[in-house]
């Protein structure tokens, strides 16, 4: 039972390790693939996030893992997670841990080259829209492309907060008139 709970210290460097390297090739395939890819997730993305998951998890905690290795794992990843937060909280660091929310629509104008740096297709711009309840592209003040990965619809009506609106890639194509004095 002992050898079932227990790990060596080789070992738990070793898992240490591999959760490290498991933590940064994730990283490293998001900010290549796009945060979208892990955004909005359909049955088929659930299923490969399971298999991959469980591919990582055989890759952290080695060939026979044991209670204590998977223990080391969470640990480690969550670690690795606060880190990464604490990164995030300066310029240069939320540059590199986090995307930069774009603009995809201003006003009623789709931004096509916002629309393929973000890898989003129009028909799911268009199911935002709807789920927004939007019924005509005239009510739209602009759509911007979170660095969450969500997607965020807000409707004309009430004047835009422009500092609400810095930062966003693309904000100057908002059309003038939606801000308020």
């Amino acid at each position: 039972m002992a050898e079932r709970l227990g790990i060596t210290l080789a070992e738990a460097g070793a898992v240490v390790l591999s959760a490290i390297g498991i933590y940064v090739a994730f990283l490293i395939l998001v900010r290549l693939l796009g945060q979208r890819s892990i955004a909005r997730m359909s049955t088929f993305d659930v299923a490969v996030v399971l298999t991959l998951g469980s591919a990582a998890g055989r890759v952290i905690t080695g060939y026979t893992p044991t209670l204590t290795a998977g223990i080391i794992a969470l640990v480690t990843l969550f670690a690795l997670r606060w880190v990464a937060h604490q990164v995030g909280k300066s310029r240069i660091g939320a540059m590199i841990v986090r995307d930069e929310p774009v603009l995809l629509m201003a006003g009623p104008e789709v931004l096509t080259e916002n629309l393929r740096r973000t890898r989003i297709a129009v028909d799911e711009l268009r199911e935002a829209l709807r789920v927004a309840g939007v019924h005509n592209r005239s009510e739209v003040a602009c759509v911007v492309f979170e660095s969450t990965g969500a997607v965020s619809v807000v409707k004309r009506g009430t004047p835009l907060d422009r500092e609400l609106y810095s930062g966003i890639r693309g904000s100057e194509r908002i059309p003038g008139e939606l801000f308020g004095p």
